[in-house]
């Protein structure tokens, strides 16, 4: 199963952002940022507070291959 985060990355391009942007605007570890840039899971509640800051739900940032 692979995570696929590809939603996430396209928002941060359409909104002129870098991933560490993205980790000071939402609290995200470096760890965290290091799984999901290796299509890993992540705790939901992250997740959410990425939805929370972009105004989106689960399914635009993040996509399950099996």
């Amino acid at each position: 199963m692979v995570y696929n985060y590809n939603g996430l990355w396209k928002m941060l391009i359409d909104k002129n952002l870098k991933k560490s942007d993205l980790m000071k605007k939402v609290g995200i570890a470096s760890s965290t940022m290091a799984k999901m840039g290796k299509g890993l899971p992540v705790k939901l509640e992250v997740l959410a507070r990425i939805c929370r800051e972009f105004d989106c739900n689960i399914g635009e940032i993040l996509r399950i291959d099996y």
